[in-house]
């Protein structure tokens, strides 16, 4: 099967199922399950993505995997009925964005880029919200935790991938030339 016109009604339909009752972003891989043998999922998701074009919801691929999301034109429309998460605080904020950016990287790097203390409420707040999570030790005297971005995280922002932040030029004006670090690949599969 290679045309979208040779995907069945009833395979869209289960296919389009679990994508709704996914409670984060579905892989192919793992969408390929639920479907019959000899269906190729990249069929099916451009299938559903073209169906769901220009509708009030779409088949979005991030964070590894797909999802539906409200389209982006209606968002203003529909948080007006929607309850918004709470707002992060400046602190776990900035904490988030420095380890976005260098991770992975400890509790003392985060807070020497910072320029100040990290509050344990402040990583506790990242921790609940599944925003970071440990993803290793580092091969220094007492080994602290090293700390990197999840899922949740890439979910949440709405990204693919790491390769899909901005910019930190593009979000500090008038600073000059700010060297981008690439995320380390390990950290990228917390």
């Amino acid at each position: 099967m290679t045309g979208n016109s040779e995907v069945s009604e009833n395979v869209l339909r289960l296919a389009e199922a679990v994508l709704f009752a996914a409670t984060a972003p579905i892989s192919a891989r793992t969408l390929g399950q639920f479907l019959p043998d000899a269906i190729e999922v990249e069929a099916v998701l451009a299938a559903l993505r073209a169906r769901y074009s220009g509708r009030g919801i779409e088949l979005v691929q991030v964070a590894g995997g797909f999802q539906f999301r409200t389209a982006p034109d209606l968002a203003e429309w529909v948080q007006k009925v929607v309850e918004t998460p709470r707002r992060l605080p400046r602190a776990a904020l900035e904490t988030l964005a420095i380890i976005a950016y260098h991770q992975p990287l400890t509790r003392a790097e985060i807070e020497q880029i910072r320029g100040a203390s990290l509050s344990q409420q402040t990583l506790d707040v990242l921790l609940e919200l599944e925003l970071i999570a440990p993803c290793g030790r580092k091969e220094v005297p007492g080994h602290p935790t090293l700390w990197g971005t999840t899922e949740a995280f890439l979910a949440h922002f709405g990204l693919r991938d790491l390769g899909e932040l901005p910019l930190q030029e593009d979000l500090l004006p008038g600073i000059g030339s700010v060297a981008r670090t690439e995320p380390d690949v390990a950290a990228e599969s917390t």
